[in-house]
């Protein structure tokens, strides 16, 4: 079992050399393995923040509080310890990467977390029946990492790197923007077959309720003002949906 929490957790987004703007104002959240946590809140509320911080982005910088898994604080740890360590962040808008394909990309990152290289053939069947179950093309492979893809084949890629590096936390954020409901479907499938597999706690950052028709949450935590503001369980999104964010907004103003 693996348990990870955030405690007092502040941190700043750096604007310009000499400015920032403190965006989390104190998070405490604690994620257990096996357990997902949908985190719902307005734009500006402070959620891809979160989800940066925990990944180590550089523009991101946390000012008080600690990340621990299984009690070891990550905080200090560069962007690729955290990995290894067991974290994992997909991102609302996946970059291209011209001129590296997906496959020697994925072969690299799996290498890097595992700590050794898996032999190319068995990393080759792994890789094409990741794909086949994410309904990803063969030929994606040796494509350039996103490039030309559409918003949905760069979530399924995010989800087929999930099921490859097989983390122990994994931060989805807004992984259900931009999708299609056959879309949604199978990028749901791809975090719930994770979870069962790899015993894994998910934070999942979402505006809607949609995709946790198809991703189950245990708990569902409202994000306002840089903090949680209410927390519960499922039946707390669709409070959400029908009532909106305003009465949380107004309490922390």
């Amino acid at each position: 079992m693996t348990k990870f929490e955030i405690r007092g957790l502040r941190a700043d987004v750096l604007i310009g050399e000499d400015e920032r703007q403190e965006i989390l104002t104190g998070v405490d959240l604690t994620v257990n393995s096996n357990e997902t946590h949908a985190i719902m809140g307005p734009n500006g509320s402070g959620k891809s923040t979160l989800a940066y911080a925990i990944a180590g982005h550089p523009r991101y910088e946390i000012t008080e509080g600690e990340v621990l898994i299984d009690g070891e604080n990550i905080v200090e740890m560069s962007v690729d310890e955290r990995a290894r360590a067991g974290v994992f962040l997909a991102m609302q808008y996946p970059v291209e990467v011209p001129g590296v394909s997906m496959s020697n990309f994925l072969r690299s990152s799996v290498t890097a977390v595992r700590g050794e290289a898996p032999k190319l053939r068995q990393f080759s069947k792994e890789l094409q029946g990741a794909m086949k179950n994410l309904s990803i093309d063969s030929g994606f492979a040796a494509r350039g990492v996103n490039e030309g893809f559409s918003g949905g084949e760069k979530k399924r890629h995010e989800i087929l790197q999930l099921e490859l590096l097989k983390p122990r936390i994994a931060v989805l954020d807004e992984t259900d923007s931009g999708l299609d409901v056959d879309a949604l479907k199978v990028v749901s499938e791809g975090i719930n077959r994770a979870k069962e597999t790899h015993e894994m706690g998910t934070m999942l950052i979402t505006h809607y309720t949609r995709i946790l028709n198809y991703v189950k949450p245990d708990y569902v935590h409202v994000f306002a003002n840089g903090r949680i503001a209410e927390s519960g369980g499922p039946d707390l999104a669709d409070t959400l949906e029908s009532e909106g964010y305003e009465r949380f907004v107004k309490a922390g103003a």
